[in-house]
């Protein structure tokens, strides 16, 4: 038997998924990366543990640099519902999905986010390509969550920045300088 990715069941399905069709092959710029790996949090915004204490890194989120952390905002006891936030490789961190369900929504929008310090958001060029294995992405989507991928990603950012996104500024403003 082989060691889950995670202990989130949805990120192992996830990556199964990864690892059948490939890094970035499904979802433009996406790539589960080591589940937990706190070095890009240390190097580009805090190394204080009750900032690094509360939030779980767990997917690169453009092929630039940015990543994807999951907030640990309470106790909750199921990871796969916490919200997902982004901290951009040039600045800004934001949250963009109210749980993992939603970014997996985003994701099949099939296109990098842009982060900078005051917005996150998705832009799709009507002339870009799926990913390779989009269609495939699209089909396990639906097979195990029952969900569609979304063609409004700018939807899915405002209810999570209307529920989360200012009690997420808030706590963070502390440890970042």
């Amino acid at each position: 038997m082989t060691t889950p990715y995670s202990p989130v069941p949805e990120l192992n399905l996830l990556k199964e998924f990864q690892d059948e069709f490939g890094y970035e092959d499904f979802a433009d710029g996406f790539g589960l990366t080591q589940y937990g790996d706190l070095s890009g949090l240390v190097a580009g915004w805090s190394d204080d543990p009750a900032f690094t204490g509360r939030l779980v890194p767990f997917a690169q989120a453009t092929a630039g640099g940015s990543f994807y952390a999951l907030w640990r905002l309470d106790d909750r006891t199921d990871p796969a519902t916490l919200p997902v936030v982004v901290f951009g490789d040039e600045g800004g961190q934001h949250v963009v999905a109210r749980d993992l369900r939603e970014l997996f929504q985003l994701l099949g929008f099939d296109t990098e986010i842009s982060v900078d310090w005051d917005d996150a958001y998705f832009y799709r060029p009507e002339d870009q390509p799926d990913s390779a294995h989009h269609d495939e992405y699209a089909t396990w989507l639906d097979r195990h969550f029952g969900l569609a991928v979304t063609e409004e990603p700018d939807a899915v950012l405002a209810a999570a920045r209307k529920e989360l996104g200012q009690r997420f500024a808030d706590w963070a403003e502390p440890y970042l300088s």
